[in-house]
């Protein structure tokens, strides 16, 4: 009876300390692994690597010939021109949030991750954190690189001894470039679908500014329209990129809801919706 008895206990406990248990950790890992192994992955880090470097370049090079000209003002500062190609690089950072999790709905491999990780919470943060460190590594590194090649480029390089003219707006370049692709992971959670995920994403980061600016046309009626416009993700993160000491806590208030409301939606979702 004392054997018998004690079985279930002893196979309870072996199920409970088995190496195969899913973790947090083993699925951070596996989200690292399918994000990295995706070529669109790869495909999208690269446009935004050339995007980012090649402007940066030929910003610089118009910046100083501007300059040098006859009556030309003052050459834009060294910073800005490293961060200005992020109104066109947030695109890219957004779409690959949003085909970060839809190609898993349309390869049904979503299921399997379900399947392995029962806590759907769990996965929407693991990936998450993925995409956000994938996203702020790869940011990181192509500043550094525009910065070797546009410094040959500009008559007064970064001024690295005044963080509000250097260290601050670089990071808050980095984390508005995290921001962005976690809007474009909202929306993928949400709308399940690639297509449907990169237009509302690209929706949100650039038809939406373009939309508010026309009412400063429509009169004073509507200027609290035109004044909302700098919550929107791409006119906060400007704000938050600027050089200068700038109140900031705004636009970063705003980017953090940007980033948590898509994904607190995208949680619902998955929550209440089979995959």
């Amino acid at each position: 009876m004392t054997a018998v008895s004690s079985e279930p206990t002893l196979r309870t406990r072996s199920t409970a300390t088995s190496p195969s248990r899913l973790t947090f950790a083993r699925l951070l890992s596996s989200e690292w692994i399918k994000l990295v192994s995706l070529r669109s992955t790869w495909w999208s880090l690269a446009v935004a690597a050339v995007l980012s470097i090649g402007l940066s370049a030929l910003i610089a090079a118009v910046s100083r010939d501007l300059g040098a000209g006859p009556g030309g003002g003052p050459a834009l500062a060294a910073v800005n021109v490293i961060l200005l190609p992020t109104q066109f690089t947030m695109l890219v950072a957004g779409i690959l949030g949003a085909i970060a999790i839809t190609g898993e709905y349309s390869t049904g491999m979503i299921r399997s991750t379900l399947t392995a990780q029962p806590r759907r919470g769990a996965v929407l943060a693991a990936k998450a954190i993925v995409v956000s460190l994938v996203l702020a590594a790869t940011t990181v590194v192509i500043y550094a690189i525009a910065i070797l090649v546009t410094t040959p480029l500009v008559t007064t390089g970064i001024d690295w001894s005044d963080p509000s003219q250097s260290v601050v707006p670089l990071a808050f370049g980095v984390f508005a470039m995290v921001v962005y692709a976690l809007i474009g992971l909202g929306f993928g959670f949400i709308v399940r679908n690639g297509a449907g995920a990169i237009a509302a994403t690209v929706g949100v980061l650039f038809v939406l500014p373009i939309v508010f600016s026309l009412f400063g046309i429509a009169g004073e009626s509507w200027q609290w329209l035109v004044d909302a416009a700098q919550y929107l993700p791409s006119n906060a993160g400007g704000t938050l990129a600027s050089t200068g000491d700038t109140d900031r806590l705004p636009a970063f208030l705003a980017m953090i809801a940007w980033a948590v409301v898509p994904l607190g939606l995208g949680w619902t979702v998955l929550r209440t919706r089979d995959a």
